[in-house]
């Protein structure tokens, strides 16, 4: 039997082909954002950048899907559709990137499961399901510790004159960009918050700075204190962190665990090896 696993957040979307856990295929695609996507670009995308890439005359029977966004029915409904249309026969799951997270990295197990990616959350996981969760307001008003949300103190950094003469030769030299074209691409174009997680690079490239190690503390820091210390299971049970931020800074975050006395579990880059675990 092949079941397609689908882990997609607000930039990519990584797809994995697993007929048993030693035999696996994985395909990337850009993410299904349902904020920016409709039945149909989804359809779109499906047909364009997954099915080429699959083994041919493959019969999917069960397709698992965890993605951002999917907290709200409407949106659930949608992919799911998308899924049904493409994969006719399949049977389709479709649930947040909350429970993937989970799930990857509990196992069925209890445990706290925390993703840093593009956008960020964390959530407490009793084995089975979520059953508590931090409040999830977005790039604009939150995702603190995320790319989006380190990316942006990076701009603000430029934008005001605070980077030193060295990292401001270093951010012109590396974006060539201009005032006028992130104002464009933050205010006037779609997907904003991938545009500005591709910023999170720019603080991988440069550790060591003083101004870059600032950056990476303070807005790792803002996600544990805003976040972690409202969980009371923070105390008690080990907290395991998915996503590119989380496995690029996993040395701050092993330092802020210590300082927060919490018990740090897991780091993974992708939740995927965890769901073939899970589901396979």
């Amino acid at each position: 039997m092949a079941i397609l696993l689908a882990d997609s957040g607000a930039t990519k979307c990584e797809w994995c082909l697993a007929g048993s856990k030693e035999s696996t295929k994985t395909v990337f695609t850009q993410g299904i954002s349902p904020y920016f996507f409709n039945e149909e670009k989804t359809i779109a995308l499906l047909q364009q950048e997954l099915l080429p890439n699959l083994q041919e005359n493959t019969v999917i029977e069960q397709i698992h899907y965890y993605g951002t966004g999917m907290r709200n029915p409407g949106n659930v409904s949608m992919v799911k559709k998308a899924l049904e249309s493409v994969f006719k026969g399949a049977e389709v799951k479709v649930n947040d990137d909350m429970l993937s997270a989970a799930r990857a990295l509990n196992g069925r197990n209890e445990g706290l499961a925390c993703n840093l990616g593009t956008g960020s959350f964390v959530v407490y996981y009793d084995g089975e399901q979520v059953s508590k969760q931090a409040p999830g307001i977005g790039y604009i008003l939150g995702d603190e510790g995320s790319g989006a949300y380190l990316g942006k103190k990076v701009l603000q950094y430029y934008l005001y004159n605070t980077f030193d003469e060295e990292l401001r030769f270093k951010f012109e030299n590396r974006y060539n960009t201009t005032t006028v074209d992130i104002f464009e691409n933050v205010y006037r174009k779609p997907l904003a918050n991938r545009y500005l997680a591709s910023f999170c690079l720019f603080l991988s490239e440069n550790r060591g700075h003083y101004m870059i190690e600032n950056i990476i503390e303070d807005g790792l820091n803002d996600f544990f204190f805003t976040h972690l210390c409202k969980f009371t299971e923070s105390w008690r049970l080990p907290i395991h962190f998915v996503g590119g931020v989380s496995f690029a800074f996993s040395d701050i975050i092993k330092e802020l665990c210590h300082s927060y006395e919490f018990e740090l579990g897991n780091i993974l880059k992708t939740p995927m090896a965890g769901l073939v675990q899970y589901h396979v």
